[in-house]
């Protein structure tokens, strides 16, 4: 699902940057959407982190299999070698049964989120292991869909900054926030 807000924000940005007006008029199609559940979008961040796209479909596909439902009860509930035999390192294997156990319990609580500055959902998804401030950021622009996160420990999104704003040179946090 798109965010209401969306069309707007693109209009508004191509009329006040021209970097984003080139980016904008170059991919026309490209919109904000949202997927799956919480749970499920933390649990594919965790799979991912550190590997590459196609390993982390192949070891997400075989640990729902093997989960069969997908939901913070049933992979708490998982034993560590099961998740193991579907290609999680021993550390991400505790990563998605901690963030399990913190859905299961109630120690985070998504409905909550949307009455929530972004700031303290950061805080909230940070005492899960495995899950960073970027990876908090991440979950706030492509889930949550919050129009106003500037990830600025994001080496892709700082190297493209630094390629389109400043010739290719080095930015700092607070010159990527500026711009």
């Amino acid at each position: 699902m798109i965010p209401d807000y969306w069309p707007r924000a693109k209009a508004d940005l191509a009329r006040r940057d021209k970097v984003l007006r080139k980016l904008i008029r170059k991919f026309p199609d490209a919109d904000l959407k949202t997927r799956g559940d919480a749970f499920q979008t933390l649990c594919r961040s965790i799979v991912g982190q550190q590997i590459s796209v196609k390993a982390a479909q192949s070891i997400w596909g075989r640990f729902a299999e093997a989960a069969g439902s997908v939901e913070p009860a049933g992979v708490a509930a998982m034993p560590v070698e099961v998740l193991r035999g579907c290609g999680f390192s021993g550390q991400k294997a505790l990563y998605v049964k901690d963030l399990a156990t913190h859905f299961h319990t109630g120690a985070v609580k998504p409905r909550r989120w949307a009455r929530m500055a972004d700031e303290a959902i950061i805080v909230d998804l940070v005492r899960v292991k495995g899950i960073g401030r970027w990876t908090a950021e991440m979950f706030l622009i492509f889930h949550l869909m919050r129009p106003d996160v500037l990830p600025v420990d994001n080496l892709g999104g700082r190297r493209a900054m630094e390629r389109e704003y400043n010739d290719g040179e080095p930015l700092t946090k607070a010159e990527m926030r500026e711009l």
